[in-house]
């Protein structure tokens, strides 16, 4: 969030700085500070500043110098770096960036001032100053709960391989399993079509009666309804 904010000032301040660099033909330096935090094991926090400083003008800015001294000597200690350095020029349409960084074991609210940037042109006598993007607020030592790192897993190679063993057989029983119950399906099936036979030789013959007896009396009963139909309609 406070990096969205930030890029969105420095945007805004270029917006800005294309309309006035229409009208003026010397150097137009735009500055972007950032500041990013990281909880150390030993309880501390680190800051991690960065500051990137563009002409956008026409012409060269000479004897550049920046200085970000607004960080609390109680609150803060120097780890790495300065916070001012100085450069000879800056060239039209190039950039200057420079970093440090901070160790801070005070839990507080943080409120960081822009870093001013000085620099000389040559038709001016008096030094030029510009300022970079304001910081959000630094809430220092703040009740975060810690990140989640990803840590590597010893490997045991024995119980590698008896979780591989116990895989093993586990497959094996499930397969031992499966053939069974497929030869049990096919002796059900056999056993099935045996019974069917032995019953169709034991009763097949008594079947084969019943059905011409039942035939026989069907095809006889059928003409004497159609001759008693026909004595009906004679009749009348």
């Amino acid at each position: 969030m406070a990096g969205w904010i930030g890029w969105s000032c420095f945007l805004a301040i270029l917006f800005l700085a294309s309309s006035t660099i229409a009208s003026s033909e010397g150097p137009f330096i735009v500055a972007h500070k950032k500041v990013k935090l990281t909880r150390l094991k030993s309880g501390s926090e680190r800051v991690s500043v960065s500051v990137d400083i563009y002409n956008q003008g026409y012409a060269t800015a000479y004897d550049v110098t920046l200085n970000d001294g607004g960080w609390t000597l109680d609150i803060f200690d120097i780890v790495s770096g300065n916070t001012s350095t100085s450069w000879e020029r800056l060239e039209s349409g190039t950039l200057l960036s420079h970093s440090f960084e901070l160790e801070a074991k005070t839990k507080t609210m943080f409120y960081g001032a822009p870093a001013v940037i000085t620099f000389r042109v040559p038709t001016k006598a008096a030094l030029q100053e510009a300022y970079s993007t304001p910081i959000l607020p630094l809430d220092i030592l703040s009740d975060r709960p810690p990140e989640k790192k990803f840590e590597w897993v010893s490997f045991d190679i024995d119980r590698f391989k008896h979780f591989h063993c116990s895989v093993y057989t586990v497959l094996c029983s499930l397969m031992v399993l499966a053939v069974f119950l497929f030869a049990w399906n096919c002796y059900a099936v056999a056993s099935g079509i045996l019974q069917a036979k032995k019953l169709l030789v034991k009763y097949g013959p008594l079947i084969s009666v019943v059905s011409m007896v039942v035939l026989f009396v069907y095809l006889v009963a059928t003409p004497s309804k159609s001759s008693g139909a026909k004595g009906s309609k004679k009749k009348r």
